[in-house]
């Protein structure tokens, strides 16, 4: 089954945001505290700020077109926050959309 257009771009910025945040915390800011290097983390983290802000509005778009109660969008949201955890979200929650659809709409499986 071929990912709704909300759905694919809600993975898309999971994974974006969680590759971005990794590059933050275990590239640029150890740079910045440890090799007195704070050239990276000045340049890299106003787009890192931009990814994240982008993330939001996707998942506050999902939010809306899934019925998504607000406790489940901020947790969401704030996986974008924490280290690994968009990712371990992302593959959460696109299984239980890929559940839901499956029970309303049984004819749209694939194989």
């Amino acid at each position: 089954m071929r990912l709704p257009r909300d759905l694919a771009a809600y993975r898309a910025a999971a994974v974006v945001t969680g590759v971005g945040l990794l590059v933050l915390v275990l590239v640029a800011m150890p740079l910045r505290y440890l090799g007195d290097d704070p050239k990276l983390s000045t340049v890299y983290s106003p787009i890192h700020g931009a990814i994240f802000m982008v993330y939001v509005v996707v998942v506050i778009w999902v939010t809306a077109r899934r019925g998504w109660s607000p406790t489940k969008a901020l947790l969401v949201i704030l996986a974008g926050a924490v280290p690994f955890a968009s990712f371990i979200v992302e593959r959460k929650v696109i299984a239980q959309e890929l559940a839901a659809l499956e029970l309303i709409a049984p004819e749209h499986r694939s194989g």
